[in-house]
């Protein structure tokens, strides 16, 4: 049996899985994905690496980190997750860059129950005062780095491609239009984005037009709002893409936003 619970509260999202046989294709988020494994093994792969997260590991993903994910044991998988927008988390830490948190699995009792508590507050409703707190609480208890992006060349070709994307969600994949601005081939664009994220462009594309859905889903409460506006094809097609990143359809979890 696998269950997915999401819950909302001062701009973060909770996310409570119980999963038997469930696998995540690879995906990223444009949040801080933070978690804990409560039960069996979590595994995934991050960098071209195989991971595998144990009862009590913390597990942390930094924004549009490419990872898949499965249950690992036979007993089943049950974790904790929360999704803080980056400039929520940079707020909270008073830094002036980018947070990256470089050890994907630390095995640390404190933020563990942090994460709980923080978990905890927002599924029970409490008020946002207490959230916020605990919100404080877990970030006063992170090792943080500041990260700078290496200025290059490939590095402004990257964030250019995925600039063009993100601000085209709402109409279809234009390949050639890209390709122009970066005055790249269409073979030679292909394989230098795959080469520095890991996935394909239109994988990326998909990814980020599910993103941005489930932020319209979480303020409108309305699934074709998001189809609308992310230019998908029909419910089915958003229900599909949705559950392969959040192991509910798109109007399940509307349903669990109410």
């Amino acid at each position: 049996m696998n269950k997915f619970n999401f819950k909302n509260a001062i701009g973060i999202t909770a996310l409570e899985a119980k999963m038997d046989d469930f696998t995540y294709k690879k995906h990223s988020h444009q949040e801080y994905s933070i978690g804990v494994t409560l039960k069996g093994i979590q595994g995934y792969h991050l960098k071209g690496e195989r991971k595998q997260s144990y009862q009590n590991g913390v597990m942390f993903f930094n924004p549009e980190e490419n990872h898949d994910g499965m249950s690992n044991g036979v007993q089943g998988l049950e974790y904790i997750m929360l999704y803080i927008k980056p400039e929520q988390l940079l707020e909270a830490t008073n830094q002036k860059h980018m947070v990256q948190f470089k050890e994907p699995i630390v095995y640390n009792n404190k933020i563990a129950q942090n994460i709980l508590q923080l978990a905890n507050s927002i599924f029970n409703g409490s008020d946002d005062v207490i959230c916020y707190e605990h919100f404080q609480n877990l970030v006063d208890g992170l090792k943080i780095d500041t990260y700078y992006d290496e200025f290059n060349v490939d590095n402004v070709k990257l964030k250019l491609a995925k600039d063009i994307i993100k601000n085209n969600v709402s109409t279809s994949f234009k390949l050639d239009f890209i390709c122009s601005e970066l005055n790249l081939s269409k073979y030679q664009f292909i394989r230098f984005f795959k080469q520095q994220t890991g996935i394909t462009t239109y994988q990326y594309y998909i990814n980020y037009k599910a993103e941005v859905a489930k932020h319209i889903i979480e303020k409108s409460k309305d699934v074709y709002l998001a189809i609308a506006e992310c230019a998908f094809v029909d419910l089915a097609h958003l229900n599909k893409v949705f559950k392969y990143r959040y192991g509910v359809t798109a109007y399940q979890y509307m349903s669990k936003l109410k």
